[in-house]
């Protein structure tokens, strides 16, 4: 990745091996750290962390624009794919355009 503040990137339960990541919620757990409570007092993750689907594997979308908004959110999700060895997936998408 070149410029890390702006790259929109995918995190892919799958090691670089090709390992699945486990537990099998991690997508989740991971986007809920990114959650809080909305008026209507439920947790709702944020705009720019949601977890889905890339190429039939869990995956992790982080929207670049995390990265002007909120730097060390955005290195805590690029350093958790690079710690776990996952694969990233740079620039593919937004957030709005899962697959």
């Amino acid at each position: 990745m070149t410029n890390l503040e702006s790259t929109t990137f995918i995190i892919v339960g799958l090691t670089k091996e090709g390992r699945k990541f486990r537990p099998s919620d991690w997508a989740e757990r991971l986007c809920g750290v990114m959650s809080a409570f909305g008026a209507e007092r439920k947790m709702k993750y944020s705009p720019y962390v949601g977890p889905g689907d890339y190429n039939g594997e869990k995956a992790v979308f982080v929207d670049g624009r995390l990265g002007e908004l909120e730097p060390m959110a955005y290195r805590f999700m690029l350093n958790f794919a690079q710690d776990n060895d996952l694969q990233i997936v740079d620039g593919v998408c937004s957030i709005d355009g899962k697959k």
